[in-house]
């Protein structure tokens, strides 16, 4: 059953490949009038750097939380079907899990060797500015955080994020294999893409909610095997279960391990830039681990993976916030499966239940494993490689958390 769409803000369903492009088409028309966004310094900060440092709020009142992020994965060739970005608009659309009056975005050019230049963006049918101006050049390296764009935002919606590219660029910095459908404009005309560019974060200003739960992770977090443009990740189901009180940052990534660069930056780095840093956040789920012992090469020290675990909590406790953790589901039938790494899994998920990593544990492998042959995937849940889950898989998960854990008071910085 696919999640509920909400309340479009400029996407509505369309029947046909034509309507659809016709519709993204009057939604970017749109990004490019009237009135300009509240001026506020964006922050750029120097090559390389991973932290954000927000504008300046543009209220006296509430707070800005992230509604949604993507973690930058990887650089790509600028080159589309129809040349280069040059003179292109880049239409990415996401999915919001918290509403408010006001919404700021993040741009990165984290693998970019070059600056990149945007002469005009737009937020759900409103112009972007930055430092008050419509364009922005952002360093090779860096990032960008625009004004607050005042207006509207709804909740459990797809929202249309326009950028105005000129060029040349490169690398793309992009987050691929997005289970969700954008468009880019190219000498060919409107071309539909799964790939999120230079888009990393949306925030809101809220009166609402209460702040922000990241959700760092792997695949499994990322959506691989879901339905696209059916927002049937399991954050997305969590999204749901809390009814705005909390907005949801899903910073999975396909392939990210907590040891080993490869698919993305290794998650001990990154764990500042996509979890601890976003707007807003109040608790910390990590769902990390399965691809340390199932891929190449191999971590066969369960007690090295636990302890890694173990210190980014801390460093998310010394910050002030909770951490949940996830156990590490079976994955027997996939090609990388042998009865030693599921030894290691099995004896990492141990060291997990037992405490002393996370503030609670939410137990996805009690939960998805078939308990007439616990090393595979229940079948109703598996995709089809018996590693990843289908939509009801990922119901079953975002099922799971307790949502209690996620609101109750603050540990002491520093203890589990």
């Amino acid at each position: 059953m696919p999640r509920r769409q909400g309340y479009p803000l400029l996407i509505a369903p369309v029947a046909g490949t034509a309507a659809l492009a016709a519709t993204v088409a009057f939604a970017g028309s749109l990004l490019f009038s009237g009135p300009g966004g509240l001026p506020g310094p964006a922050a750029v900060p120097g090559p390389r750097s991973g932290v954000r440092t927000p504008a300046a709020p543009a209220h006296t009142t509430g707070l800005w939380a992230a509604t949604w992020t993507a973690s930058p994965v990887t650089g790509m060739a600028d080159s589309t079907a129809g040349g280069t970005l040059h003179r292109r608009t880049i239409r990415n659309v996401v999915h919001t899990s918290i509403g408010g009056d006001a919404a700021r975005i993040t741009l990165s050019n984290l693998f970019g060797t070059h600056p990149l230049a945007v002469d005009r963006a737009g937020v759900g049918g409103r112009p972007a500015t930055f430092g008050g101006l419509r364009g922005v050049t952002v360093p090779a390296g860096g990032q960008v955080v625009s004004d607050p764009v005042p207006g509207p935002v709804a909740p459990d919606a797809d929202l249309v994020v326009t950028l105005g590219i000129r060029g040349p660029q490169g690398p793309v910095t992009v987050h691929g294999h997005s289970h969700q459908t954008s468009y880019l404009d190219t000498a060919w005309g409107t071309r539909r893409t799964d790939d999120w560019r230079y888009l990393t974060a949306v925030d809101v200003h809220t009166l609402a909610a209460a702040g922000t739960i990241a959700v760092i992770g792997d695949s499994l977090t990322a959506g691989t095997g879901s339905s696209p443009d059916t927002n049937s990740r399991w954050p997305d189901i969590l999204a749901d279960r809390l009814h705005g009180r909390y907005g949801v940052a899903n910073a999975g990534i396909a392939g990210n391990r907590v040891l080993r660069d490869g698919s993305g930056v290794r998650a001990v780095d990154r764990f500042e830039r996509d979890a601890l840093d976003i707007a807003g956040v109040r608790t910390v789920v990590i769902a990390l681990g399965v691809n340390d012992v199932q891929r190449s090469p191999q971590e066969t020290d369960p007690q090295r993976l636990a302890d890694a675990l173990r210190l980014m909590a801390e460093r998310a406790h010394a910050r002030g916030l909770r951490v949940v953790g996830a156990t590490l589901m079976p994955f027997e039938g996939f090609h990388t499966w042998t009865p030693a790494l599921d030894a290691v899994r099995q004896r990492v998920n141990e060291l997990i239940r037992a405490g002393g990593i996370y503030d609670d544990v939410i137990d996805f492998d009690a939960a998805a494993r078939d308990p007439r042959h616990p090393t595979r995937l229940r079948p109703e849940y598996d995709s089809g490689d018996h590693l990843h889950l289908n939509d009801g898989g990922y119901r079953r998960l975002g099922s799971l958390v307790d949502l209690t854990s996620l609101e109750r008071e603050e540990p002491v910085s520093g203890q589990l």
